[in-house]
C-alpha cells in the first residue's frame, strides 16, 4: 500500500517509516523543509515537503503521495516544562487541532481509506475510580489548568479522527515513551536527573505511569495500518506502576541513591500543579483491547527490563 507518514523524522518516524517499508509498503514522509527530506530518504521514505498547519501545502502534499493510508505523528515536544506545561505542549496543541483538520481534509479530498492518529494514553485520563484505565474510560473532565489545553487538542483530535464516516478513523493512545530518541533513552536530560538523585518522589508517588518502549510503540502503528477496526487502542506495555515503585527501581538500575521524598507542597513549588498530577495522581491504562484487536504483543512487555541499561 501507499502510506503517508506526517511526522516521519521525529523518534516514532524513525522507529516506524523503516517498519513499513520492510513490510513492503511504499512509504512517503511528509517533511516540513527541504533540511529534513534526506532524513527521510535514508529512513526509505519519499520525502513530500508542506507544513502541516498549512492547508494548502497539506493538500499538494497528500495529492503528491495519493496514499491509502495516513499516518499521524506530528509533534513538537521538546523538553517538557512541567511549572509551564501549557507552554511546553502549545505546538503540539496546535499541531493536534490544526494539523490534524488540515490533513483530515486533504486526505478526504484523495479518498484515504484509513486514518492512523497519534494520541495521548499517558497523561490524560481521569484521575478518579480505579489505578487502570481501558479505552472506555472517559478523559480528564477537570484537568488543572496547565495540563487543559493539552487534554482539549487530544480530545479535539480524537473526536475529528473518530467522527470522520468516510475513513476507517484509528486513534493510538501511546503511554510514556522510553528508548532511542525520546525523553527517557540513556544518557537524556530525565535520566540523569535521576542519576543525580535531582527527580524526587513527590507525595506519596501514587501516580501510576504506563510506559511503552518506542520500537514496540511503532510495531503497534504498523499493526494499527493493517488491522483493527474505527477506535480508539491504548499502546502500552503490560505493567503499570506507581511513581513510588518504578521511580526508586529505576534508580537502582542507574546505581544511583534513592530517589528523595518530598511533600506535596513542595513538589508543587518545584514542579507545579502539573507536575505533582503525574507524580500523584496519575491513572495508567490497559493494553488488552490492542492485543485482542491488533493482534499486538510488547516486545519489551514491562519498563523493568526495557529501561534497564545495557551491561
Amino acid at each position: 500500500m501507499r502510506v503517508l507518514v506526517a511526522g516521519a523524522t521525529g523518534a516514532m518516524g524513525k522507529e516506524l517509516v523503516p517498519r513499513l517499508v520492510a513490510a513492503g509498503h511504499e512509504v512517503f514522509a511528509m517533511v516540513r523543509g527541504e533540511s529534513n527530506k534526506g532524513r527521510a530518504a535514508q529512513l526509505g521514505a519519499v520525502p513530500v515537503i508542506a507544513d502541516a498547519l498549512d492547508r494548502a501545502e497539506v493538500e499538494a502534499a497528500v495529492r503528491e503521495a495519493a496514499p491509502e493510508v495516513v499516518v499521524h505523528q506530528l509533534t513538537a515536544i521538546g523538553h517538557v516544562d512541567t511549572r509551564h506545561f501549557d507552554r511546553s505542549f502549545a505546538a503540539t496543541n496546535r499541531l493536534r487541532v490544526e494539523g490534524t483538520d488540515n490533513l483530515l481534509a486533504a486526505a478526504r479530498a484523495a479518498g484515504v481509506r484509513r486514518f492512523v492518529a497519534q494520541s495521548n494514553g499517558a497523561f490524560t485520563y481521569g484521575r478518579t475510580g480505579g489505578p487502570v484505565k481501558t479505552e472506555r474510560d472517559p478523559l480528564d473532565r477537570a484537568p488543572v489548568r496547565q495540563m487543559a489545553p493539552m487534554i482539549a487538542a487530544i480530545e479535539h483530535l480524537e473526536t475529528a479522527v473518530l467522527g470522520a464516516a468516510w475513513t476507517e478513523g484509528i486513534v493510538l493512545r501511546y503511554g510514556a515513551f522510553y528508548g532511542p530518541g525520546t525523553s527517557m533513552a540513556p544518557g537524556s536530560a530525565q535520566v540523569e536527573m535521576i542519576r543525580a538523585r535531582k527527580f524526587p518522589i513527590v507525595g506519596d508517588g501514587g501516580g501510576v505511569w504506563s510506559f511503552v518502549h518506542v520500537a514496540d510503540a511503532a510495531e503497534a502503528t504498523v499493526a494499527a495500518v493493517h488491522h483493527g477496526g474505527r477506535g480508539v487502542y491504548n499502546i502500552v506495555d503490560d505493567d503499570p506502576a506507581p511513581v513510588a515503585e518504578w521511580l526508586p527501581e529505576l534508580a537502582a538500575m542507574l546505581r544511583a541513591r534513592k530517589p528523595m521524598r518530598v511533600p506535596r507542597f513542595v513538589g508543587r513549588l518545584a514542579a507545579g500543579a502539573a507536575g505533582v498530577v503525574l507524580m500523584t495522581e496519575l491513572r495508567g491504562a490497559s493494553n488488552a483491547k490492542a492485543k485482542r484487536e491488533l493482534g499486538w504483543q510488547p516486545a519489551h512487555p514491562s519498563w523493568r527490563q526495557g529501561l534497564r541499561p545495557a551491561p
